[in-house]
């Protein structure tokens, strides 16, 4: 049994024209013009202050552009009910980690995804919503993990633990922002594994995926959009855009890329 839903066709997952954002009177990200199609694998690179992290978020419906017109799920942001849409949104980010109680279960952080809340508190689970709760924990290993507090896991089964609950409404995209910031080399390892498996699934849904480092981009990744301070650097399939000329230029230093076993690999010349 498929553990993803498997829909209808959409015209686009992602389709961002023009796109602006604007702060403090200052442009932070723009134009973009982007689209991701179902069924994409994207990942989203830059260094610190590109943008990354506000392009996900208009992409998750938490912001709205300034400028110019973004449809997430082919649905216009400004003419739809977002809260209404980010249940069909898997989110994983440092942020929302941060409004989960410690004292949760891991059992109860799954679920709670189901009404998009964190912190169980009055809602009803049926035992399907317990068996699909267990099948994503499972998933990501850490299946063990959950009669424990979310506070007290380790930095990997907290990540871990967060995607399994971006998984649990059967997402039609799924965002994970910096899935491997912070990890030792074995929890990096092992999620990236994982991450892989996902990717190469045809039933999963679609991804973004954010990060600064290209040597943990999961194996089965289709696309790549580049950032470096707000604008576009390229965008489009991940063997054309992952050149040594297009890295250098997103991080300002001239790097060699390479591509051995499945996986990128980045060193300065």
């Amino acid at each position: 049994m498929a553990l993803y839903r498997v829909g209808f066709p959409l015209v686009s997952v992602i389709d961002f024209n023009e796109l602006c954002l604007t702060r403090g009177g200052r442009q932070i990200l723009g134009p973009i013009t982007w689209r991701v199609d179902e069924g994409q694998r994207w990942v989203i690179l830059g260094p610190n202050g590109a943008g990354k992290t506000s392009l996900i978020a208009i992409a998750a419906t938490l912001i709205h552009p300034t400028k110019g017109q973004a449809r997430v799920l082919d649905e216009l942001l400004g003419r739809v009910d977002v809260f209404e849409l980010r249940h069909r949104i898997g989110l994983s980010s440092a942020a929302l980690t941060d409004r989960i109680p410690p004292d949760e279960s891991a059992l109860d952080v799954v679920m709670t995804a189901s009404w998009a809340v964190t912190g169980r508190w009055q809602e009803v689970y049926d035992l399907w919503d317990e068996s699909r709760a267990m099948g994503m924990l499972s998933l990501f290993g850490v299946s063990q993990n959950k009669d424990q507090n979310f506070g007290s896991m380790s930095e990997g089964e907290r990540k871990r633990v967060q995607i399994a609950r971006a998984l649990m409404p059967d997402p039609e995209l799924l965002i994970l922002d910096e899935p491997a910031a912070g990890l030792d080399l074995g929890a990096r390892e092992d999620l990236l594994t994982r991450l892989s498996a996902l990717a190469l699934d045809p039933t999963a849904p679609t991804s973004l995926l954010v990060t600064h480092h290209v040597e943990e981009i999961p194996s089965g990744t289709t696309h790549a959009l580049l950032l470096r301070d707000g604008a576009l650097v390229a965008a489009g399939p991940i063997d054309q855009v992952l050149t040594s000329q297009n890295i250098s230029q997103t991080f300002g230093l001239s790097i060699n890329l390479s591509f051995e076993g499945g996986r990128w690999f980045a060193r300065a010349k």
